[in-house]
């Protein structure tokens, strides 16, 4: 799998050595001059990659900071700290265990742009390389303090009020699913004054439930919340740069909702233009709305969110999967700081989480995957706009189909190989049936295509 975001597949299938020192040594031939930034997420298969990756880098006279187990955004934060020329996080991100990732990034502690990402993989297949002379190899350093530094940076944000969070005395579940976010989401948390209770947070890469920190995977943080009497629960997918929220009563309150709350937070702050992309829930424009702001929306990734937010001077901005980017730190999707917004936010107000929850914007949002590819786009399209005449289309990435107060969204995953399907209205009813309706469409195309 080739995206904006790197590159991805199944370790010793199709994610093989060769693939891991033509990619790298691809990155290499691009960046321009000064040090890469290199670190990893849990799985067992990260150390040899990350091995591989820095090998390719060095060979390439590049000097390579190596930062070891961190979340990405934490990667991220250290390259912008060592005016490093770019990065590489290895990390398969919500893929499950099987899979691992370059996630490539350039200068300033930011993915590449796309059509950036798009040359790197040109050269990557062209097998281009620029390999240094026998005495012209890069130098290798460890950095320690790389989460500690992307810690003090959260905690010295404008806007947290760490008295008024400490006062709360929150007692916080966080699931890491053993994975980077394991010691930095907790130790965050703590110096907010929060009393944190660890669920899976052992940084040893053995997920102990499904990577993807989705409502149904949440089950033994909601019950762990509930059991201690927690006033909110966090998840993490395996390299933190998503966040999921269980509230008060052990209930998940749906990936949609923590973008919510980000947007919410820094919009009080300091209204301004709001990015997301084009599969985000529509509460984000109902919040929007209040505080008199446009949203802006791109293809989905997030290197064409960042890129919207700085083309359009976004205040805050992000993802619906849980994936909050705030400029005011950096542009990229951050886990912990979506954590540290998240308490600030609910110790503004003495309810509860679901009573907070209750106030933002009532969408049900439905969601379903299709293992398949679709082989012609035109027929699908062709189907989809006789199931859905009535709509307005809209091409932005891949199909999405809208009406006044609901839409449907078709599009091939760039992470997986297959056709998300996502519907949103003001009931459950309406949403999955318009999944249904899409589901239709999307089989007979492809029975179309084989009857050929």
């Amino acid at each position: 799998m080739v995206s904006a975001s790197g590159v991805r597949g199944i370790v010793g299938r199709t994610f093989t050595p060769e693939v891991i020192l033509r990619v790298a040594a691809a990155h290499a031939s691009f960046l321009g001059s000064g040090p890469v930034v290199i670190g990893r997420d849990t799985r067992p298969s990260g150390a040899w990659v990350s091995r591989l990756a820095q090998a390719a880098l060095l060979a390439s006279g590049r000097d390579v900071v190596d930062v070891g187990i961190a979340p990405t955004p934490t990667i991220l934060f250290a390259i912008r700290h060592h005016g490093a020329s770019g990065g590489i996080a290895i990390t398969a991100s919500h893929n499950p265990a099987p899979w691992n990732a370059l996630k490539l990034f350039g200068p300033g502690g930011t993915f590449l742009e796309p059509r950036q990402a798009e040359e790197v993989a040109r050269r990557a297949r062209a097998g281009v390389a620029a390999w240094a002379a026998h005495d012209g190899a890069g130098a290798i350093r460890e950095d320690d303090d790389a989460i500690r530094r992307h810690r003090d940076a959260i905690l010295a944000l404008e806007g947290l009020d760490r008295a008024r969070i400490g006062h709360s005395r929150f007692r916080v579940v966080v699931d890491a699913v053993n994975g980077a976010g394991s010691i930095a989401t907790p130790a965050l948390l703590e110096s907010l004054g929060c009393e944190v209770e660890r669920l899976y947070c052992e940084p040893n890469g053995r997920f102990p439930r499904v990577a993807e920190p989705l409502p149904e995977n949440l089950g033994a943080l909601g019950q762990r919340v509930r059991v201690s009497g927690a006033s909110i629960g966090f998840a993490n997918d395996p390299d933190a740069d998503r966040l999921a929220i269980v509230d008060e009563r052990g209930n998940p309150i749906g990936e949609e909702r923590t973008l919510q709350i980000a947007v919410d937070w820094a919009l009080a702050r300091a209204p301004g233009p709001v990015v997301v992309n084009a599969s985000t829930s529509g509460g984000v424009e109902g919040i929007a709305r209040r505080y008199g702001v446009p949203v802006h929306r791109t293809r989905i990734g997030e290197a064409h969110v960042a890129e919207g937010l700085r083309a359009f001077g976004g205040v805050v901005g992000g993802e619906g999967n849980g994936g909050v980017i705030y400029p005011a730190l950096h542009t990229t999707r951050d886990a912990v700081l979506a954590a540290a917004i998240t308490i600030d936010w609910l110790s503004r107000d003495p309810r509860p989480l679901s009573a907070r929850v209750a106030e933002l914007p009532a969408l049900v949002m439905v969601k379903r995957k299709l293992e398949l590819r679709v082989s012609d786009w035109n027929a699908l399209g062709e189907e989809l706009r006789a199931a859905f005449p009535d709509a307005e289309r809209n091409l932005l990435d891949g199909e999405k189909y809208l009406w006044e107060d609901c839409w449907v969204h078709v599009r091939a995953s760039g992470t997986e190989p297959v056709v998300r399907i996502l519907a949103e209205a003001l009931s459950r009813e309406r949403a999955e049936g318009l999944v249904r309706s899409a589901v239709d469409a999307v089989e007979r195309s492809q029975a179309r295509v084989r009857a050929r």
